[in-house]
């Protein structure tokens, strides 16, 4: 009885834990359909790209270069590269999952974004296989629903709307962001330095699409690691 209360317990934090990624994904999920539709994707390839690879970025970016008449090979080299960072991520959930049986550890790496890569990372102690699938199981299929209804029905909705689509995504990360913020200054400090890096190797334009992204991940994350360590330490 304790076990399946323990169940029920994860999947109620889970459900409600991913109702602010849920909100965020359907609208830019809904972007994405209408854009593939724009580019001529029939509704079957673009569902397929949501289903199979499911990385908003790296979707947009493959529909650009689709429009752009970039050969296959390039745009899956390229969004390859893109979600490189994802490795980074998965090996830092790794350690914490270690009550997760191995059979279920592809099915949770395919659904880790970056959204539900912060939500699971703020609430370790909450970490199983049931909170954490149904975290991911709904935001994934949030994602897929507004890329199809988007595909769909894209087009009646009005002009401004339809523009203003892309903007939920950013409200979802300030959703996400300012609750931590408020109990601790230090993911505060953290985040300026993480978009401080970020635009640093943006604007420098030394390294190339998606490269910047990983190396501000990387050296964000080592500088939150010193930083931390010392706080701990005092």
């Amino acid at each position: 009885m304790k076990i399946q209360e323990g169940i029920k317990s994860s999947i109620r934090d889970g459900t409600k834990i991913a109702l602010p990624i849920m909100i965020g994904y359907f609208p830019v999920a809904m972007a994405f359909g209408l854009l593939s539709k724009n580019t001529l994707m029939s509704f079957r390839d673009t569902s397929l790209l949501s289903i199979m690879v499911y990385a908003g970025a790296s979707q947009f970016m493959a529909i650009d270069l689709m429009g752009a008449g970039v050969n296959v090979g390039s745009i899956v080299f390229t969004t390859a590269l893109l979600n490189l960072r994802h490795i980074i991520m998965s090996a830092s959930l790794a350690v914490h999952l270690q009550n997760v049986s191995r059979k279920l550890l592809p099915i949770v790496a395919f659904g880790i974004t970056d959204e539900t890569f912060s939500i699971i990372s703020f609430n370790k102690e909450k970490m199983n296989s049931a909170f954490i699938l149904t975290l991911n199981t709904l935001s994934y299929s949030s994602w897929v629903l507004g890329t199809m209804l988007g595909y769909m029905i894209g087009e009646v909705l009005p002009i401004s709307l339809q523009s203003s689509l892309g903007i939920g995504l950013y409200a979802m990360f300030a959703a996400l962001l300012f609750p931590e913020i408020s109990k601790s200054k230090n993911i505060l400090y953290l985040s300026m330095i993480s978009a401080i890096v970020y635009m640093a190797l943006f604007y420098s334009k030394i390294f190339g699409f998606g490269w910047d992204i990983i190396l501000a991940i990387l050296i964000s994350s080592i500088f939150g690691i010193i930083f931390f360590d010392k706080e701990r330490e005092n």
